[in-house]
């Protein structure tokens, strides 16, 4: 390792250990890399920018809470570049798998050169005001899945969606065609102001609990409140996991881009599911259970 390296995991962002030890072999199953920039460059049209947060800092940041494992998911500001992530889980095969975002025309080798590296999905983005709005390089949008999910299919990749919540639903049809699993960033990004009532997260809701998808549970990218409490966010929370039990996994959104202001740690987060869901059972469902069934090959 680096001094550069070094000195970053020294410095690893919002590590912290749970006040109750999670159970052996527990997953993170949303995390990102970013760095070292001169290694991998953002992209030209990157549209924020990613604190630095290198593979080794986000393993130093694993081991701080008791993870045996990570899912990382490759972001827009390295464009198509997916080596960060796939550099990382070469380096830690055993512990780390990744959610890759390639191009359409990726052909059929590249594609099992992936899945033989660690890729377990790809990745599909649609958080603009409007469905279909113009996005950044390293971006795959819903039109993109639905003309991707045969290959999917074939490579046995599931589709890892961040996706408002009312995007989802004018797809759902689509979505349901499309014949892979289906697994919901950000527990489906829906509009907390709008109530654990509203039509269209219960309509979300149904989806879940009557198709193959999962969902991470990760209340500080929705919450209108601090990130600590996320009280606004229990009840859809505690609806998911009703709902769809065995469908549920958990992720720290690690190393929590654009959260400076209020930096989430790792071990609050995860107090804070305990403080939520006191089931044992429950708990080993979420941590090791449901992600086992979900990334493990």
């Amino acid at each position: 390792m680096s001094l550069h390296e070094a000195d970053a995991t020294r410095t690893t962002r919002g590590a912290s250990s749970p006040r109750q030890p999670l159970p052996t072999g527990a997953w993170d199953t949303h995390a990102h890399v970013f760095g070292p920039f001169e290694r991998y460059p953002l992209a030209a049209d990157c549209r924020y920018q990613p604190p630095l947060a290198i593979a080794a800092s986000h393993i130093a940041a694993l081991d701080t809470a008791g993870f045996a494992h990570g899912v990382l998911v490759h972001a827009s500001a390295n464009g198509f570049d997916n080596r960060g992530v796939l550099d990382a889980i070469a380096a830690h095969p055993q512990r780390l798998a990744a959610i890759a975002v390639l191009p359409e025309d990726t052909s059929d080798a590249q594609l099992a050169a992936a899945v033989k590296a660690g890729v377990r999905g790809i990745r599909f983005t649609e958080t603009g005001e409007t469905m279909g709005a113009p996005k950044p390089t390293g971006t795959l949008g819903l039109d993109a899945l639905e003309r991707m999910a045969p290959r999917l299919r074939d490579f046995g990749l599931h589709a890892n969606l961040w996706a408002h919540c009312r995007h989802v639903m004018e797809k759902r049809a689509m979505l349901q065609r499309c014949g892979v699993p289906l697994v919901f960033d950000h527990m489906g990004y829906f509009d907390v102001t709008r109530g654990s009532q509203d039509g269209c997260f219960s309509s979300f809701v149904d989806l879940v609990r009557g198709s193959d998808a999962w969902v991470k549970l990760t209340p500080s990218r929705v919450s209108k409140q601090r990130w600590n409490a996320c009280d606004d966010v229990r009840p859809f929370h505690d609806a998911l996991l009703q709902a769809a039990p065995n469908q549920m996994v958990w992720g720290s959104d690690w190393p929590y881009i654009a959260m400076d202001k209020d930096l989430p740690d790792l071990g609050t987060q995860i107090d804070l599911f305990d403080i939520w869901t006191p089931d044992a059972a429950l708990r080993q469902k979420v941590f090791v259970a449901n992600p086992r069934r979900l990334y493990e090959r």
